[in-house]
């Protein structure tokens, strides 16, 4: 166990010390040496986007309970496993209130109903992602083709720099073999395996066979997922209209998540 764990330590160290990442890779990982990334095969009816991002009407949400759905659609589809112990539990969307999702936001006038709805967090496949670059591994990394932040899961040794450098809280770690947890496993989708980190992907593989993220479908229009980058898009026209708030805007992530308050 020590020999392991001093040779773990040497690895994760080199590829720090920006010595290689593919020593690394080859040691720990060696079954993705091939591809930086997870193979998502796009088919015809692909979405296409230059930056996928999301609108939430906080509005439309009055308890914790209207957001059950949601979340339930995100975690059965993607093999997300129900711990009781709150140490180990795996989130990929969940629901938290307005100063933990917004602490650089205060304001004693803050009106009390807003203050008390509940709010949707996920990963916000941030612009400038900082969980990129502190991947030693390119385990973690942004998709050139529609901005989204995704995760190589062969790739991860487990060293949670990225979720370090995750400003948001949005990544798990699995301190424990998630399979035996899941419920009802979805074979469209992987399971992950222990010391694994994982996160919220925006449901790439959904968008690669044309349809939108489960979340999205599960909201009944509450929340709106589309093409930042398109002034024509419906997500473009709803920040027009509306007064939306980022989360944690000052620290220039650029995140894709915005919320309409």
């Amino acid at each position: 166990m020590k020999s392991s764990r001093r040779r773990f330590m040497k690895l994760a160290g080199a590829a720090a010390l920006g010595l290689g990442a593919q020593p690394v890779i080859k040691a720990v990982a060696p079954a993705s040496e091939e591809s930086p990334q997870p193979v998502i095969r796009k088919g015809s009816n692909a979405l296409p986007a230059e930056q996928w991002a999301m609108v939430i009407d906080t509005r439309r949400f009055h308890s914790a309970k209207d957001l059950e759905p949601l979340i339930e659609a995100c975690h059965k589809i993607h093999n997300v496993p129900h711990l009781t112990n709150k140490n180990h539990e795996i989130k990929w969307i969940w629901e938290t209130h307005y100063h933990n999702a917004f602490p650089g936001n205060p304001n004693p006038y803050q009106s009390e109903e807003v203050e008390h709805r509940p709010f949707m967090v996920l990963c916000n496949h941030c612009e400038n992602p900082p969980c990129v670059r502190a991947c030693p591994t390119k385990a973690t990394f942004k998709r050139e083709s529609d901005g989204i932040v995704l995760m190589d899961f062969h790739r991860c040794i487990g060293c949670r720099f990225c979720m370090a450098a995750c400003p948001y809280g949005s990544r798990s770690f699995n301190f424990r073999d998630p399979r035996p947890f899941i419920e009802e496993t979805n074979p469209k989708f992987p399971t992950r395996m222990k010391g694994v980190v994982e996160k919220c992907n925006f449901c790439a593989e959904r968008l690669a066979v044309g349809q939108k993220p489960a979340c999205v479908e599960a909201s009944n229009g509450a929340i709106v997922f589309g093409d930042l980058k398109d002034p024509h898009s419906e997500v473009r026209e709803l920040l027009r209209e509306n007064f939306t708030i980022r989360r944690k805007q000052n620290l220039g992530t650029e995140p894709s998540v915005y919320y309409i308050v």
